[in-house]
C-alpha cells in the first residue's frame, strides 16, 4: 500500500497481525518497522530474509522516499533529516505506538537519527551492519583484505567521485565481497533500484553526517548486529555504536558479511527474536 506522509506517498508492506488470539482475549504482538539499506534499493533487500520473524512480531516494511516504489521526491529532499522525519510521520499516520525499529546499513543511519531526535518513539532499536559515521579508511582496508588492490581501488574511486558509472563498477567488483553468500537472483530481480539516490548521498552527506556524540541520548534497549567480514561497515563501527549507546548489546556474527541475516540466518534471526521477546541469545 502507499501511505501519504507529508509531501510524498511512501510504499509500505505489512506482514502478520498486530493482534492474535490468546484464549478468550486478543494479545498485542510487537511491531517491527524495518528500514532497508542503500540508499537506492528497496525493502526487497530485507523482506524475504525477515519473513520468518512474522511468527514473533508484526513486520512493517518501508521503501524510503526516493527509493523503491515510494514517490521519487526530489534530490534536495534526499537527505537524512528528511528520511528521519518520514519515519516519524509514518509512525504517526499508521498509529505505530513505540515500535521496534530495525535499520540495516543506510537504514541504520536513519534509525539512529530517529532514536536520537525522538527518543520516546522506539521501544527498542536494532542496528544491523551500520555506523554512526562512515569510515572510509576502515572500509578501504576491509575491501583490500577481501578483494585485493583492485577492490580497494574501485571502492576508493566511488567514494571520492561517485557517479552512476563508478557505482556500476563498484557493484561489479565490490558488491560480491559484501557477504559469504550471494543474494538469490530472483530477490535481486525484484529490487526497484534507483542508483541516482545512492550517488547523490555518497557525493556529500555520507561523508559529513556524524551521530557519534549524540549516541548517548538513545534511551531504549538496543541490539547492535555486525558481520565479522563486513567490508562497508566493518566490525569496529558496530563496536563503537555499542560502546556509546547506554543500553546496547553487541552481537558479532562469525563468517558473515554486511547482511548477516542472509549469510547466517538461523543465528542472526535467533538473536533478533530473543531480543524482541526480551531474552538473550549469545552467538557462538
Amino acid at each position: 500500500m502507499r501511505v501519504r506522509v507529508g509531501d510524498v506517498r511512501l510504499h509500505v508492506e505489512v506482514e502478520g497481525p498486530g493482534l492474535v488470539a490468546d484464549g478468550p482475549t486478543l494479545r498485542e504482538r510487537p511491531t517491527i518497522l524495518l528500514l532497508h539499506g542503500g540508499p537506492g534499493f528497496d525493502q526487497s533487500s530485507l523482506r524475504w530474509s525477515f519473513e520468518p520473524l512474522s511468527d514473533t512480531a508484526q513486520l512493517v516494511y518501508l521503501d524510503h522516499r526516493g527509493q523503491g516504489r515510494s514517490d521519487a521526491s526530489s534530490p534536495e529532499r534526499w537527505n537524512l533529516d528528511t528520511w528521519i522525519d518520514d519515519v516519524v510521520g509514518l509512525c504517526d499516520v499508521l498509529g505505530l505506538d513505540r515500535p521496534i525499529i530495525l535499520g540495516h546499513s543506510f537504514g541504520g543511519m536513519v534509525a539512529q537519527g530517529v532514536a536520537i531526535r525522538h527518543p520516546e518513539l522506539p521501544s527498542k532499536l536494532i542496528l544491523a551492519s551500520t555506523t554512526a559515521k562512515f569510515r572510509t579508511d576502515l572500509a578501504l582496508e576491509m575491501f583490500e583484505r577481501l578483494g585485493g588492490e583492485e577492490a580497494r581501488a574501485v571502492a576508493d574511486a566511488y567514494f571520492v567521485a561517485p557517479s552512476v558509472t563508478a557505482l556500476e563498477r563498484f557493484m561489479e567488483v565490490c558488491y560480491p565481497l559484501y557477504g559469504t553468500t550471494q543474494p538469490d537472483p530472483d530477490v535481486r530481480a525484484r529490487i526497484v533500484a534507483r542508483p541516482e539516490v545512492g550517488v547523490h548521498f555518497f557525493a556529500d552527506e555520507i561523508h559529513t553526517y556524524d551521530f557519534r556524540d549524540e549516541l548517548d541520548t538513545i534511551v531504549c534497549p538496543t541490539l547492535v548486529l555486525a558481520g565479522e567480514l563486513d567490508p562497508i561497515t566493518p566490525v569496529a563501527c558496530s563496536q563503537e555504536l555499542a560502546a556509546r549507546i547506554p543500553q546496547a548489546q553487541l552481537e558479532v556474527v562469525a563468517n558473515a558479511g554486511h547482511a548477516p541475516f542472509r549469510d547466517r540466518p538461523e543465528e542472526t534471526l535467533g538473536a533478533i527474536r530473543s531480543f524482541v521477546l526480551g531474552g538473550s541469545h549469545p552467538l557462538g
